[in-house]
C-alpha cells in the first residue's frame, strides 16, 4: 500500500468530502484505511471542519431528508443509523427538523396501504399486527403507526 504524505491524504479527504455529504466517523475509517498515523488524521479533521468540508448538522440535515424521502425510514431508525455514526444528538435533533410532518404523514399511509394491499390475513386483529410490525421495522413509531391504522382504510382483504 502506498504511504502517502499529510498534504496528500488533506486533498484525498477534501476530495473525498466534496463528492458528498460524509460523517467524521466515516471519514476518520477512511483516513485510517489510507495509513494514515492518529496525529495526521487529527490534524486532516480538524483542517476540514475549519474549511468546512465536514460539518455534522448539515450531515445530519441531508441524511435525514434522504432517508425519510428515497428510502422512507421513520425517525427511529433515522436516528439510530446516526447514532451508529457517532453524530452528536444535538445534530440529530436539527437533522429531524428537517421532515415536513404532512411529507411524513403521507409517507408512513402510502407504505400501511401498500402493504395492507398484498397482505394475507384472517382477521383484522393479524392484518394490523403485520402492519404494526412491519412499520416498526421501517422505523415509525407505535403512535404514528397506530394512529393511521385507527384511522382505517385497510379494511379490504386481497383474497
Amino acid at each position: 500500500m502506498k504511504a502517502y504524505t499529510e498534504k496528500e491524504l488533506t486533498l484525498k479527504a477534501e476530495t473525498y468530502c466534496a463528492s458528498a455529504e460524509r460523517c467524521p466517523s466515516d471519514l476518520e475509517e477512511k483516513l485510517r484505511k489510507w495509513g494514515a498515523s492518529e496525529d495526521t488524521l487529527a490534524r486532516v479533521m480538524a483542517h476540514l471542519v475549519e474549511e468546512r468540508y465536514l460539518d455534522t448538522t448539515r450531515y445530519s440535515r441531508f441524511f435525514t431528508r434522504d432517508k425519510y424521502r428515497f428510502n422512507q425510514w421513520g425517525r427511529m431508525k433515522i436516528i439510530q443509523a446516526l447514532r451508529m455514526r457517532h453524530v452528536p444528538a444535538e445534530d440529530i435533533e436539527a437533522g429531524l427538523e428537517e421532515i415536513d410532518a404532512q411529507e411524513y404523514d403521507n409517507i408512513l399511509r402510502d407504505l400501511l396501504e401498500k402493504k395492507a394491499r398484498s397482505l394475507k390475513a384472517a382477521s383484522d386483529y393479524e392484518r394490523n399486527t403485520k402492519l404494526v410490525r412491519f412499520a416498526a421495522g421501517r422505523g415509525f413509531t407505535m403512535d404514528e403507526i397506530m394512529r393511521h391504522i385507527r384511522q382505517g382504510g385497510f379494511d379490504e382483504y386481497p383474497d
